[in-house]
């Protein structure tokens, strides 16, 4: 029997443990604060910039942990520009885009007004465009956005 697909309210979803594992996994681990690209903001951990200075430096434990917190605070961003139901799928896709590339710029992305027009399509076509850092296509992104779009669409 084929299972059914329904999306929910933002209200009722939290970042799925394979969200979180896909993006650990696509942040990946440092051990002490570095510039993954220059010109950009220390990261320490899997992916944490908020108050990380060169010189910090954290275990796999601390770091899962900041990890998580900071995902609440994305959640919460997501949840408040975010006015339609998702799938559990689309909403590991985009926080995963939001904890990329920050809170304000996914919440004033074209991507979110598409998503809120209802168009989900297209909403998850646009993850696709963030493959830039520096003003340069990094592969790194386009790999990852890649795999958020198939997340996006179920896929993955």
């Amino acid at each position: 029997m084929p299972t059914t697909r329904v999306r929910v309210l933002l209200a009722s979803l939290a970042l799925s443990a394979a969200g979180f594992v896909g993006i650990a996994s696509h942040e990946g681990y440092t051990d002490r604060a570095v510039i993954p690209i220059p010109g950009d903001v220390p990261t320490i951990g899997f992916g944490t910039t908020g108050g990380v200075k060169l010189g910090d430096k954290t275990t796999p434990p601390a770091a899962l942990r900041r990890a998580l917190q900071d995902i609440t605070k994305f959640e919460g961003a997501v949840k408040q520009c975010v006015t339609v139901p998702l799938h559990q799928y689309e909403y590991d896709a985009y926080l995963s885009l939001a904890y990329n590339i920050g809170s304000g710029a996914f919440c004033s992305s074209t991507l979110v007004r598409e998503l809120n027009r209802g168009h989900y399509e297209e909403a998850c076509r646009q993850i696709l465009r963030w493959n830039r850092a520096g003003g340069r296509v990094v592969q790194g992104l386009v790999n990852r956005r890649k795999a958020e779009y198939q997340t996006c669409v179920g896929e993955e």
